[in-house]
């Protein structure tokens, strides 16, 4: 599985040190796109060689525990699912081999053009499909005790 490495700086942070829950986004998109430049496909190669981006389509997220200030993450990102014209990543935040967030993340293919969908071409499609995972299973949902 791919891991991207990320330090927590203060600018990620609220004013009690705890990582704001938006900037966990950013970190999952910088390993994404750093698991597609690890692939050969950084995202102007993409642009310029295939007149295609991915955009985010739709996320789930569970945060389980807090980062903090100075903690160093690992933020993984694997293809679970290449379909013709979006992909499925599954991703994690760990620190020290504590699990701090899962994430499912669906990216759809856009022309770059006009941001319309599109297919992926079919050799890259062939690439991608190649490369994907079995994602790990979902954490259970968290139930309340009724009693």
């Amino acid at each position: 599985m791919f891991s991207l490495p990320v330090r927590i700086y203060w600018e990620d942070t609220d004013a009690g040190g705890v990582v704001y829950h938006a900037q966990y986004l950013a970190f999952l998109e910088r390993a994404r796109s750093d698991w597609m430049r690890a692939q050969g496909h950084g995202q102007e190669r993409l642009r310029v060689e295939h007149g295609l981006v991915f955009a985010v389509r739709a996320m789930t997220l569970d945060f389980l525990k807090p980062a903090r200030l100075d903690d160093v993450l690992a933020v993984t990102a694997a293809l679970s699912d290449c379909r013709r014209a979006s992909a499925v990543f599954a991703q994690r935040i760990v620190r020290d081999g504590e699990l701090l967030l899962t994430a499912q993340v669906r990216v759809a293919a856009l022309d770059a053009a006009t941001f319309r969908p599109t297919a992926i071409p079919p050799a890259l499609y062939e690439q991608l499909k190649a490369l994907e995972h079995s994602a790990p299973a979902p954490r259970p949902a968290r139930t309340e005790n009724p009693a």
